[in-house]
């Protein structure tokens, strides 16, 4: 323990909402896009962004931010480079969990499911829809490797930048990455720590079930 910080004393009590199964939508992705819309008209800040985590061959856990860019039936949708630590965890280990946690409405969101990689044409998409200096940054950054200083990949965006000038193409190791869920659960801060926590489970014949877990 540090002598140095005590963090044994730092609580808060959460008192803003509550969900009961009454309240909480249907489907998942009904009640996701209720929670979604609420954080973005609210102003939480980066409410669009979850922590993705994966696991390699062995079973080791890794996590990291990632910015969903779109949501659907079919699921949760995010790009990133393919060759990153977590491509290849994915390549491996096609199974993750996202979370998003927005303190100031005391709420988190836990969706876990199988991974898949989008089409390369809603890839291609999305790429060309990111600003300039975005695409550039794609080429230039070989995510997750050891590089010797900052200094070379400013060297490799200007590099990249006057060979393509404004069309630069989709790299073939960045794209899309589609989290398809099987279980979903939504966690409303209440006091003492008896929190709401209404979880969904995908079964077989497609059909959700709604239940409640003790906090």
């Amino acid at each position: 323990m540090s002598d140095d910080l005590d963090l044994s004393g730092l609580r808060r009590s959460y008192e803003k909402d509550s969900l009961d199964e009454s309240m909480s939508a249907a489907s998942p992705l009904e009640q996701f896009k209720e929670w979604l819309s609420d954080a973005l008209e609210k102003g939480v800040c980066e409410a669009n962004a979850m922590t993705l985590a994966t696991a390699d061959e062995q079973g080791r856990p890794s996590s990291r931010p990632v910015l969903i860019k779109g949501f659907d039936e079919d699921g949760i949708v995010w790009f990133t480079n393919y060759q990153s630590r977590k491509g290849q965890n994915l390549d491996v280990n096609p199974y993750a969990s996202v979370q998003f946690f927005w303190p100031e409405l005391e709420r988190v969101i836990r969706i876990e499911g199988r991974v898949e990689k989008l089409a390369a044409s809603l890839s291609d998409e999305y790429y060309a829809s990111r600003p300039l200096t975005h695409r550039i940054g794609a080429w230039a950054s070989p995510q997750s490797q050891v590089i010797k200083s900052r200094k070379v990949i400013v060297e490799d965006a200007a590099k990249y930048a006057l060979k393509f000038g404004l069309t630069p193409p989709r790299p073939e190791s960045w794209g899309g990455y589609r989290l398809m869920p099987q279980y979903w659960e939504f966690l409303q801060g209440r006091s003492s720590r008896l929190h709401d926590r209404i979880t969904y489970n995908l079964k077989t014949d497609g059909q959700w079930i709604k239940q409640r877990l003790a906090p």
